[in-house]
């Protein structure tokens, strides 16, 4: 929920259903409203929103913030979508590297002139994980830990050192080439995976576990003026 472009606060809803939307409806009174799906959700849940609220859909067809040099909106996750327009929205006439941390790592790079020339996608900390354990005979599934060694002293700690230190590595590597090509420039990581990752990054990087949220804000403002 957002006041006067600030986050007040992040909900979890117990569910996907109507009756979930409608209590935080009721509860709140928003006059603007945008969903970002990527399941098979309810289509009453729009027809709710629509009639409630000022509502827009992430789709194809939506107004973004910034340009596509390379590529189409329709091909594009609405996750890296957000992130740019998060990026643009907050940071305006700035390059920025946005770097997502979830099921896939996403680098996505918009420069000064608010254009989305493109970026990386890679595995995330959990698909490398399963990876492990699915195409080998003897390495187990280990959780994800933040306190990752350098230097593994047994079979699980070997895997945590090349899963997290060897992503903060990918992520470091990346963000020294960008600066070697762009110069200066904001480089922002958000997602599930920043609390293992942060302190294993060299570069100072402005961790935001809310940026997709705010990208979405971002994105409403400019479908609903």
């Amino acid at each position: 929920m957002f006041v006067d472009s600030a986050l007040e606060e992040v909900i979890v809803l117990k569910d996907e259903s109507v009756e979930a939307a409608r209590s935080l409806l009721d509860r709140f009174q928003p006059q603007k409203t945008i969903l970002s799906s990527v399941i098979d959700h309810d289509p009453q849940i729009e027809n709710l929103l629509s009639s409630s609220t000022k509502f827009h859909k992430l789709s194809h067809l939506t107004k973004l913030p910034f340009t596509l040099v390379v590529g189409k909106p329709e091909a594009m996750g609405a996750d890296r979508l957000a992130l740019a327009a998060a990026a643009v929205y907050f940071n305006p006439e700035k390059n920025n590297l946005v770097i997502g941390s979830g099921t896939c790592i996403t680098y996505n790079f918009i420069n000064k002139f608010h254009e989305f020339i493109g970026g990386a996608i890679s595995p995330g900390i959990e698909m490398r994980l399963k990876s492990l354990n699915h195409y080998t005979a003897k390495l187990p599934l280990i959780k994800a830990d933040w306190n990752a060694p350098l230097i593994g002293y047994d079979t699980s700690t070997n895997i945590l050192s090349g899963v997290v230190i060897g992503i903060a590595k990918e992520i470091d590597g990346f963000v020294n080439a960008y600066e070697e090509k762009f110069g200066n420039f904001n480089v922002l990581l958000t997602g599930g995976d920043i609390g293992i990752l942060a302190s294993h990054l060299k570069k100072k990087i402005f961790a935001d576990p809310e940026l997709i949220f705010k990208g979405l804000y971002a994105i409403s403002e400019v479908n609903n003026p």
